[in-house]
């Protein structure tokens, strides 16, 4: 256990849809009205027990936060390594931008390459406390890659659908520690389709995202560094990009707590979303001031991660931004790239597409005077630059 870490304050699951209850103790999938469901936490007793400078003083795992994490017994706790990833100053690119104080969150320095690890650490070891052996999840490639780690870390059997066109090195990751992948003609709500199947027929573990309630868990885990690594205060801006958008409902939920606990103020940083032009359904929902989206047709983007044409936590994602007067904005393959080797020139750090594409969006939102001079500006870049092209064997053309 991380020195001083206390037991989960974990108390039952709720659904931010119908607003029902539901045992936490128990295998949970989707609410009965269709929602995902949340976990909730008994915030006074964490209160009372832990302080900021307690959770300073420990060490720098997503462990620090066991309190305000769903796993009960450290015995099931299963880890890689994974620590608090940087945040880095992109002070040449900033300055060209117009952004004195432009920052990346660099979560491809996690096990398996991306942010993806934090879900997987933290859904993997609560499945497995509660019994779970075999699992399935539809994946672009970065979610089966730390599934897969992790899983076979806790002794389960994972089953993968991932789409063809998925980056190769995806591919080789799942299957080199022993997880079946089914290759699937389309994209990934074809791959969702066919997981769907499998949880019905075989009665697997449906680890598909917001599906079960814990891998949001370890997503929220970033809303938290971010938070402690700048002096318990908030960036005025932060940019996600966004797929399945797990990761920016994870922050959001992680600064409601805190704001809850009275560890942080009340101010919240504008919550952007960021997608492709190729595939945008969020952005277009928000342009239409929507509360969720509709699956959008003919998704085709260089930034695989995001390409997610519907996403079944979008209400939530939308409901993010709204609440914080935040943005939804797409931009195009062509600005992610020449966002990506800027960054590279300017300041030496290779971004990977979908951190890239918050970078092109933080330019044209600094332009626009959306984002104001002097304004504190956060980007994640989710995952490793190396992800996205290269095979086992190479380099791909």
């Amino acid at each position: 256990m991380a020195h001083g870490a206390k037991g989960s304050a974990l108390s039952h699951l709720e659904c931010p849809k119908c607003h029902a209850r539901s045992n936490a103790d128990v295998v949970a999938q989707l609410c009965a009205c269709g929602s995902p469901l949340l976990a909730r936490y008994d915030l006074e007793r964490v209160a009372s027990s832990t302080s900021r400078d307690e959770i300073d003083a420990r060490t720098d795992t997503l462990w620090r936060w066991s309190e305000l994490l769903p796993v009960r017994d450290t015995a099931n706790r299963v880890s890689l390594g994974e620590r608090a990833t940087p945040i880095v100053a992109l002070t040449g690119y900033g300055a060209r931008a117009g952004i004195v104080s432009l920052a990346v969150k660099d979560e491809g320095t996690l096990p398996t390459g991306s942010f993806k690890a934090r879900g997987a650490a933290i859904g993997i070891s609560r499945a497995r406390e509660l019994g779970v052996r075999a699992f399935a999840l539809p994946t672009n490639g970065n979610a089966g890659a730390a599934w897969s780690a992790y899983g076979r870390r806790a002794g389960m059997e994972a089953f993968f659908a991932m789409p063809k066109s998925a980056p190769p090195i995806h591919r080789f990751e799942c299957q080199a520690v022993g997880a079946h992948v089914t290759l699937v003609d389309g994209l990934i709500s074809d791959a969702g389709k066919l997981v769907a199947q499998w949880v019905r027929e075989r009665g697997l573990y449906d680890a598909s995202t917001l599906k079960e309630p814990y891998r949001i868990e370890g997503k929220k885990t970033l809303g938290f560094e971010i938070v402690q690594q700048n002096g318990w205060s908030v960036p005025d801006v932060i940019l996600y990009p966004t797929g399945g958008g797990v990761g920016l409902i994870g922050i959001d939920k992680a600064l409601a707590e805190l704001r809850a606990l009275g560890w942080i103020g009340e101010r919240k940083p504008r919550m952007v979303v960021v997608q492709a032009s190729g595939c945008a359904p969020i952005v277009r929902a928000w342009e239409a001031k929507e509360r969720a989206s509709i699956m959008w047709e003919g998704a085709r983007t260089a930034a695989f991660g995001i390409n997610v044409p519907k996403a079944l936590g979008d209400f939530l994602v939308l409901e993010a931004v709204y609440s914080s007067d935040g943005f939804a904005i797409a931009v195009d393959d062509k600005a992610i790239v020449a966002a990506r080797d800027a960054v590279a020139s300017d300041d030496g750090m290779l971004l990977g597409l979908e951190g890239a594409a918050t970078i092109a969006a933080a330019k044209v939102l600094r332009a626009s005077g959306w984002i104001a001079a002097g304004e504190r500006v956060l980007a994640i870049n989710t995952g490793s630059a190396f992800k996205g092209w290269m095979t086992p064997q190479g380099p791909l053309d």
